[in-house]
Order: C-alpha cells, then sequence, then structure tokens
C-alpha cells in the first residue's frame, strides 16, 4: 500500500469518487464519509457516499445524509455509481469482509482503493493507497489530518466540522477515553475557532432518545445485565424477542455495553445482540484489557486495544455458554465487585 500523499495528484483534476464504511455504521463511519463528501464537493470532485447498511437514527441530523445510498436497499443504484468512478475511498475498516454484501464488487472494482482507517492489522493488500494509523483516536480526526495534508484547511466548512465533531466525540465516549490525546483537543479547538457549534451535536446525539429507548435501557440493565466478580466482567444479552418488544430501531443499542463499565472494578463488557444471521458482540475494556485479541482468537473479530467487535454462528445460548467457560479461565484480580442481586 502506498502512502496516502501519493493520492493528492490525483486529486488535482474533478472526478468522480465512490466513499464507503462498514456494516452497521456508527457515529465516526458517518461522520468521516460525510466530512470527506463535503471537503471533496467544495474540492469540485463528484462524491458520493454508500453505506453497507442503513444509517442509524439518532445520526439523520448530519449534513448530507440525505444524500448517502444504502446498498441493501439500492445495490443498483450503488453499483452504477461504483462503474462510474474514478476512485474509491474506504474509511473506518481495515479489511473488506466488513462491508457484507459489498465485498465483492469492491474486490473486483479496478480503480484504485484508498484506505484511511484506525483499527488494528489492516490488510494492506487489498488497498492501493492509504493511511493506517492505530493510535489516532478515530477516523474523523484521520479525516481532519488528511484535509490539513492536503493544505485544505480553508475548506473545513461548517458542515465538515460538524461531520467530524460527531466521529471523534463518538469514538471517544465524549472524549473520556485515553485515546484522547492532545492532538485531538487542538483538532477541536480549531473547529471551534471555525465556528463549530458542539453543544447542538452533543443534543442530536444525547438527548434525542424515544421515550421507549429510555424504557429499554432500563429493562437492559435490570434484566438482561450480569456482573462476574471474579473476573471482573459484565455481560449484557439482547435476544431478538427484547428488541421487538420495544421496537427497536438501528442504533438504538449504541453505546449500552459502556455500562457495565459504570461500575466499579468492572474491566471488562461484553455486549451480545441476536440477529437473524449470527450473534453480534461488542467489546469494551478498562486500562490494561486488550478485547481486541480476545475477539480476534474466540469470536472472529477484532478492533482496538479497549474496544472491538465480534460475531458467532452460535445460538445465542451457545454463544454465551461459550463466553462463560471462556471468562472461568481469565485470571482473577484481588478487586471485587458487587455480585447480582
Amino acid at each position: 500500500m502506498n502512502n496516502i500523499t501519493d493520492v493528492l495528484p490525483l486529486l488535482a483534476e474533478p472526478k468522480k469518487i465512490w466513499i464507503t464504511t462498514h456494516h452497521k455504521p456508527d457515529g465516526d463511519a458517518l461522520g468521516s464519509t460525510l466530512g470527506l463528501y463535503h471537503y471533496l464537493k467544495q474540492k469540485g470532485h463528484d462524491p458520493v457516499v454508500v453505506s453497507p447498511s442503513e444509517v442509524p437514527d439518532f445520526l439523520v441530523w448530519l449534513p448530507g445524509i440525505d444524500t448517502v445510498l444504502n446498498f441493501e436497499s439500492e445495490p443498483k443504484l450503488c453499483l452504477k455509481r461504483l462503474q462510474e468512478a474514478d476512485l474509491i475511498f474506504c474509511l473506518d475498516f481495515s479489511r473488506l469482509d466488513r462491508i457484507k454484501a459489498m465485498e465483492q464488487p469492491l474486490r473486483q472494482a479496478t480503480q484504485p482503493r484508498v484506505l484511511i482507517d484506525h483499527h488494528l492489522n489492516p490488510d494492506y493488500e487489498a488497498f492501493q493507497y492509504g493511511m493506517s494509523e492505530p493510535e489516532k483516536s478515530s477516523t474523523c480526526e484521520m479525516v481532519y489530518d488528511f484535509i490539513r495534508l492536503a493544505g485544505d484547511e480553508a475548506l473545513i466548512s461548517n458542515e465538515v466540522s460538524q461531520c467530524l465533531y460527531t466521529g471523534v466525540m463518538t469514538d471517544t465516549g465524549s472524549f473520556r477515553f485515553p485515546i484522547t490525546t492532545a492532538a485531538v483537543h487542538e483538532m477541536l479547538a480549531d473547529l471551534k475557532r471555525r465556528g463549530l457549534d458542539h453543544a447542538v451535536i452533543h443534543q442530536h446525539i444525547y438527548d434525542s432518545w424515544s421515550a421507549e429507548r429510555m424504557r429499554f435501557l432500563g429493562f437492559v440493565l435490570y434484566q438482561r445485565m450480569e456482573i462476574y466478580p471474579q473476573q471482573h466482567v459484565g455481560i449484557v444479552t439482547l435476544s431478538q424477542e427484547d428488541q421487538q418488544r420495544f421496537r427497536i430501531a438501528t442504533g438504538d443499542t449504541e453505546g449500552m455495553v459502556n455500562y457495565p463499565l459504570s461500575i466499579e472494578a468492572v474491566t471488562m463488557a461484553v455486549m451480545l445482540t441476536e440477529k437473524k444471521d449470527e450473534i453480534r458482540m461488542s467489546f469494551r475494556s478498562k486500562g490494561n484489557i486488550d478485547v481486541s485479541t480476545f475477539a480476534a482468537q474466540h469470536f472472529n473479530g477484532g478492533g482496538h486495544f479497549n474496544a472491538a467487535g465480534g460475531r458467532s454462528q452460535l445460538s445465542l445460548e451457545e454463544t454465551v455458554k461459550k463466553l462463560k467457560t471462556l471468562l472461568k479461565i481469565l485470571p482473577a484480580e484481588s478487586k471485587e465487585v458487587p455480585a447480582n442481586r
């Protein structure tokens, strides 16, 4: 994979650019793709953002979200735009299998693929150009760096700022995770000086819950969360029946995996969500607990040191049983947490 600086000459003339991200996009995925979209439009390019699946409700306010194509609902149009493209940008994922049904069309595409991502263990051979920096807080921070690398700071519009702030904020847990470096705060200061109203974005993300979602959170914490004191682990389990009962929409479970970590001495949290074809798993940790390796070794996943994802083809019950068996071999720490009540 060549350095991303080699892409800059390719952007000297207007081009049709296809931008995509991972399946079930989150704040960083959509923030980075739309931030890049607004930037490239200002440079005179013709970009399009294609999501492998629908966007979550809590992000429908993002500027430009109405232009995003959904591959699951509009595959022919998405593939047509792919065939017409001169260049492909792949943001916030490091392996092509993260885009599900779009994997094969993208592998077969002859246009150069450009990677901008901060996850571990990228598939360098799948991309012709790129920047892979796991030490970065988010892909949105990397898009900001890319714009500055191009010398285009003047093109950081309010739309670009809103999108990039969204991804940095959500991927750093509102700036409380250790990955929030001084460079992150310097970026935020720059966006503020350019006129960003950060309070409005926090309201969009955190103060727009439905009453049903709030009740769902209470149900989950009371009836679907288990704490394992010996291993300092909290597990949240969501069945399809649970999701249907509360009419859960895409994005409604965002951030719920973090709640067990609010309990004193819990250092690892796992959330299992039952889907039609698989069990999706989210892992979070505090301190020196490597959930990325754990997810990769046992649940076909990976991600970051303190935040990772995985999946299982077993049933929900069998996956929970496997997870609990694995927890028994984790080293117990001296400090305990209160048992379930």
